[in-house]
């Protein structure tokens, strides 16, 4: 069984799950852009997928340079179809939704890497480093609340004439806004369902901004040691303690056997 501290120094799965979160996502705005629905909603969806499109560019590159063997990862675990996958639409989204396909591969290979971990390893990561696991949770959270309302408020006053909100850019100021409890007020919703959106954001942007906040309190004040780090450090002086004495055995028994001849 690893000790705390070794599982400590282990990379955390917390990114590994945000990417694997936004390839998911990614997928089904894919399949949402084929559906019959108003031109700004696909506009505003076309916007929300090349912006995944720069973050999986991102995730390419850096997998690249980490890789040991860049050979290896480009074509051994099939980093090309990372880089295909990545490629944003430009407006040109014919033209490349069958490379929003190779997705999959970087699904499959993260699902995998999860698979591979013990139930008790994943646990003891997800305690390690809850840091990370909140602060990628609350960003994640924060991007699916802020996309999903405003392409269904979109969606909804798209079909009433006194609708304010008609434009992607209209919809997600809207949605920011809303989401950062802020609420200007020059755009709102007038249909059932867009208020519906509104309210259900209002109560998630309460949680989301408290999470942030304590997020960065725990970044700006230093808090004191976990009590796994704790535990590790406590394991490693014991470790230092337990060679200290057989060192100091192994001395007195060479003294003892050494020693001069009495006579």
């Amino acid at each position: 069984m690893d000790s705390p501290a070794r599982a400590a120094g282990r990379q955390s799965n917390a990114y590994e799950l945000f990417i694997l979160v936004l390839t998911v996502y990614s997928l089904v705005i894919m399949v949402a852009l084929v559906l019959p629905l108003s031109d700004s909603t696909l506009q505003l969806l076309g916007i929300y997928d090349n912006g995944i499109c720069l973050v999986f560019l991102g995730d390419f590159a850096m997998r690249l340079a980490k890789a040991p063997s860049k050979r290896g990862y480009f074509f051994g675990e099939r980093g090309w179809l990372d880089l295909l996958g990545s490629v944003p639409s430009l407006g040109f989204f014919r033209f490349t939704a069958l490379l929003r396909l190779a997705r999959l591969s970087r699904l499959a290979r993260i699902t995998r890497l999860f698979r591979g971990q013990r139930k008790s390893e994943l646990v003891r990561d997800l305690v390690v480093n809850r840091g990370q696991y909140a602060g990628f949770v609350t960003f994640l959270a924060a991007f699916l609340v802020l996309s999903v309302s405003s392409v269904l408020v979109l969606q909804f006053e798209s079909v009433s004439p006194q609708a304010n909100i008609t434009t992607g850019e209209e919809s997600l100021w809207w949605s920011a806004v809303t989401l950062t409890t802020v609420g200007y007020g020059d755009y709102y919703p007038v249909t059932a369902g867009g208020r519906i959106v509104a309210a259900v954001v209002m109560l998630v942007g309460v949680g989301i901004i408290a999470s942030l906040a304590s997020i960065l309190s725990r970044v700006m004040v230093p808090t004191e040691e976990s009590p796994v780090d704790a535990l590790g450090e406590v394991t490693r002086q014991l470790d230092e303690l337990r060679l200290e004495v057989a060192r100091l055995r192994e001395d007195l028994a060479g003294a003892s056997t050494d020693g001069p001849d009495e006579g």
